[in-house]
């Protein structure tokens, strides 16, 4: 597994679209610019909707993975 530091933590496990990415975006809201924000979630369709999140709101998606089911994000909030 990837050991990115990140300044934050977002458990998604079990949650299915659209709740995961309407809980990063709450949670991007909390962190400051260029901090690292880790996603831990299950629902594949994720692979698909934080790409296209990052993508539009101008986050840097710096990792993606999947390991046993589990996909996982570093994003790192975009400067103002």
């Amino acid at each position: 597994m990837n050991n990115i530091e990140h300044d934050s933590f977002l458990d998604a496990v079990g949650l299915y679209c659209p709740e995961p990415v309407m809980l990063l975006h709450v949670e991007m809201r909390k962190i400051k610019a260029n901090q690292v924000l880790k996603v831990e979630a299950t629902d594949p369709s994720t692979t698909r909707d934080i790409n296209k999140f990052c993508q539009f709101l101008g986050h840097d998606l710096i990792l993606q993975t999947e390991e046993g089911g589990h996909f996982f994000y570093w994003i790192k909030k975009k400067k103002k």
